[in-house]
Order: structure tokens, then C-alpha cells, then sequence
């Protein structure tokens, strides 16, 4: 398993371990099993933004200090010029750019995703996944075709949606290439007043 994963999971335990959290509460707060957890925190198994985003809401952190050890420090503004962001390939094939990764307490975490055409996935069932917030996708360039439980959509360049990001949603690549897309994650009311 790549170094960065081992870092990330050596970070959550850490964490965990402060917190004095038990792995069987961790597990419920990012929906998984028990065993499921400690398969991430033991670096057995690749992190997805979904596990991230929920282990940095209940250990009360910015998502960047789970992926780089460091916080942020900007409060002001915060640049991220051309191609520069924080690099997070969490999800097979699907390349996350966080665009803000320097700026401290955000309400929102912003990225530009490039989700891989995948033959194999056009006809199989869109994996499904939850968080807390809202979410809003704007299309750049090729085509995603999204389900919002059991609604279906296909999205193309200039389209955009916004969802409540607590009910079930997913995405994948459509039309033969792969779609870039700007995704806005924002926090919830009470995520943000704690």
C-alpha cells in the first residue's frame, strides 16, 4: 500500500486514540463496520472522500490535516493557481484537486474532480454514499451521469446540480470520456457552529 495511505491511516488512529474513541464508534460515525474501519485505519484499504470527510467531522479537523498532517493557515484568501491544488486520488480512477486546502475553517471544501470514462460501469449500479451538508457539482467538459437514490440524471458541460448530500448519491463518467467537474461540499448549519 503507498506510503501517503499508511500516513493518513497512522493520522485517523492517532486521532482516534486521543479522542479515545473507541473503533466500533468510529465505525458508525462513517458508516461502516467495525472491521471495515480498522481494514482504513490498519492502511488495508484505500480511503474514500466519503470515510475522510466523516472521520475529519467527528475528530472536529479540517479534511487537510487528515490528508497532510498539517493545518491550515490562511484566513484572509487563499490562491491556488493552475494544476497546483492538493492532489487526492480517493475513489478509483477519480482525480479530487482540493482548491482551498490552505484556508483555515471553512464552510465549504471545494475541488475539481475528473471522474475516468469506465466502460464496465455504464450498465452496474451506481455505488451510493452519504454525507453530512450539501453538495453542489457545475459540469466543466464531458458528461457525468448521476443518481440522487433512485432518480438518474445525465449532466453535461455548463449543467450543474445541488443536493442534500445526507441522502443517498453517486456519479460516474458518460459518453465515452472522462468528465471534469468543480464539487462544493458544504458543511451544515451545526457543523458549523461547533
Amino acid at each position: 500500500m503507498e506510503t501517503r495511505i499508511k500516513e493518513i491511516a497512522e493520522r485517523i488512529k492517532g486521532l482516534r486514540e486521543i479522542m479515545e474513541l473507541t473503533p466500533e464508534e468510529m465505525a458508525q460515525a462513517v458508516g461502516v463496520t467495525p472491521q471495515e474501519y480498522l481494514d482504513h485505519e490498519n492502511a488495508k484499504q484505500d480511503f474514500n472522500f466519503t470515510f475522510l470527510y466523516k472521520c475529519a467531522d467527528k475528530f472536529g479537523v479540517d479534511i487537510v490535516e487528515l490528508l497532510t498532517g498539517e493545518n491550515p493557515h490562511l484566513s484572509f484568501y487563499s490562491i491556488i493557481r493552475a494544476g497546483a491544488g492538493l492532489d487526492i486520488k480517493r475513489r478509483e480512477g477519480f482525480k479530487y484537486e482540493h482548491l482551498a486546502y490552505r484556508f483555515k475553517h471553512k464552510i465549504a471544501e471545494t475541488f475539481l474532480v475528473t471522474a475516468p470514462y469506465i466502460e464496465a460501469e455504464q450498465n452496474e449500479p451506481i455505488h451510493l454514499s452519504t454525507h453530512e451538508g450539501q453538495e453542489f457539482d457545475y459540469i466543466l467538459s464531458g458528461s457525468l451521469k448521476t443518481q440522487m437514490e433512485d432518480h438518474v440524471e445525465i449532466l453535461n458541460a455548463g449543467d450543474a446540480i445541488y443536493y442534500d448530500s445526507g441522502r443517498g448519491h453517486g456519479m460516474i463518467a458518460t459518453g465515452g470520456k472522462e468528465c471534469t467537474f468543480l464539487a462544493v461540499v458544504m458543511r451544515t448549519q451545526n457543523e458549523e457552529d461547533e
